[in-house]
């Protein structure tokens, strides 16, 4: 059955969405409710799969990751997908991959140095996987909006 959350369960999941580390006592303040009633109700959300686990956001410009890429990527043979993947998943540059409908097999997010190294991986990485028969790249300027899954009432 799937777990209904309510308004209470909407405001912990919105203060954890922000910041995973801010204590069960803010929050149960904040809801007028007790810390252990945070607590129960946080574990059922994970134990529901509404929740998964916590961790930090490493900003990838401070690392020198200055470029962030989009490629849409056509396979030779849609029934390759899964072999192609396992490829794919290989390269550490490659940050997000989805399996989409459209012109495109699969669509990545990819964060690279500079564009040298980004052309780097497009020629000597992707186009040498086995079953890619076409890559088109598509590079952001600036990310807009960033955010996690908003918590609204049905």
């Amino acid at each position: 059955m799937k777990y209904q959350i309510d308004d209470i369960d909407r405001k912990i999941l919105t203060y954890l969405s922000q910041n995973a580390r801010v204590p069960f006592l803010v929050i149960a303040r904040e809801c007028g409710i007790s810390g252990a009633a945070i607590h129960q109700r946080v574990k059922k959300m994970e134990e529901s799969g509404i929740i998964e686990g916590s961790h930090f956001i490493v900003e990838p410009e401070a690392l020198g990751l200055d470029v962030c890429a989009f490629v849409g990527i056509t396979l030779d043979h849609a029934h390759a997908y899964k072999t192609v993947v396992k490829e794919i998943e290989k390269v550490t540059e490659v940050l997000e991959c989805h399996f989409i409908t459209g012109t495109f097999t699969f669509l990545l997010k990819l964060r690279c140095t500079n564009h040298d190294h980004l052309m780097n991986i497009l020629i000597n990485t992707f186009q040498n996987i086995p079953g890619i028969s076409k890559t088109e790249t598509f590079i952001s300027l600036d990310q807009l909006i960033d955010r996690q899954v908003s918590v609204f009432k049905e």
